[in-house]
């Protein structure tokens, strides 16, 4: 009688190609979404330094040179969003998935230094004040404000599939809150005279942006340095790997991430009897799916290699 139970083989195929197929379209349409903020903050950006201009606002003009990071962000992450997808070849056997690990750490490390340029600028204007004309002020702001929150609202729901993603994300959200606070500042002025609310809006803005982008570059930099991923207790892993009948002991254990959606790990265990070895790496790839852990490469052994794993056993 035909077995009628869909093979392993055949749900296995299933699943990878649904995943594969959602996969590309949520890829395809965090580029859509990216493509749109680029084009709406690229007009921003030159109607900004206009009104920073002609108004001499140091908030605007401080937000417009945002603007020119976001710009530059942007481009880089759709570049990355396309050439990350490349396959693999003998030489990049994991393909182009890091490049979108530099992207975000490019974007990060450029805010900071951004932030420190606004500061400079704001703590200056604290010390000569100059005429600022509140007016022009108000009505670049808005305009800032409705083109900000359109972008941002673009690429929100992206902005958790990657750190790519997520840096080009916190660069319009970083913004949509400048804005906010330069709006503040320009109705401060063009109602009160309250030349100070320009340099303050500044420097308010900058510390909300320097939070998010630090974030960005240490989770960046972990990645680059292959550290254990903050969410996985190495411990636990450990923990669950030794409680697996036939594992005598594990070492040379390393849990790291690839990319923020590609976490391996790597071990050696000692399993004394050779007819337990198969038993024992299905139950080790099924007790690392539970920390999310899809790539795993272990090592079986049946005796301890301490003359061949010098500085391995830990």
């Amino acid at each position: 009688m035909p077995n009628s139970r869909p093979s392993t083989d055949t749900r296995y195929n299933d699943l990878a190609g649904a995943h594969q197929h959602s996969g590309c379209d949520h890829a395809a349409a965090s580029v859509k979404g990216l493509r749109a903020a680029l084009a709406l903050i690229a007009v921003l950006l030159i109607v900004e330094v206009i009104g920073g201009v002609l108004s001499n606002s140091i908030a605007l003009l401080a937000d417009a040179g945002h603007l020119l990071t976001d710009v530059a962000a942007l481009a880089l992450a759709l570049f990355v969003a396309w050439f990350s997808r490349q396959p693999e070849t003998p030489r990049k056997t994991y393909g182009y998935l890091r490049w979108e690990i530099l992207a975000a750490l490019i974007n990060g490390t450029t805010l900071l230094l951004i932030s420190v340029w606004i500061v400079w600028e704001a703590v200056a204007r604290f010390r000569s004040p100059e005429p600022v004309q509140g007016g022009m002020m108000v009505g670049v702001s808005v305009i800032g404000l409705i083109v900000n929150l359109i972008a941002a609202r673009m690429l929100h729901s992206s902005s958790d599939a990657s750190l790519n993603s997520r840096g080009a994300y916190l660069h319009v959200l970083g913004d949509l809150l400048a804005i906010v606070g330069t709006l503040v500042a320009a109705l401060l002025i063009r109602f009160t005279g309250f030349l100070a609310a320009d340099p303050i809006a500044s420097i308010l803005t900058t510390l909300i942006i320097t939070a998010g982008a630090w974030r960005l570059v240490r989770e960046s930099v972990d990645i680059l340095l292959e550290s254990t991923p903050a969410h996985i207790p190495l411990h636990a892993v450990r923990a669950q790997l030794e409680a697996i009948p036939g594992i005598e002991s594990v070492h040379d254990l390393h849990v790291w991430a690839v990319a923020p959606t590609l976490v391996a790990m790597s071990a050696h265990a000692i399993v004394r009897e050779a007819s337990r070895h198969q038993h024992v790496l299905e139950h080790i790839h099924s007790a690392m799916k539970l920390f999310g852990i899809e790539h795993v490469t272990i090592q079986l052994e049946k005796t301890e290699m301490l003359e061949h794993e010098r500085g391995l056993h830990a």
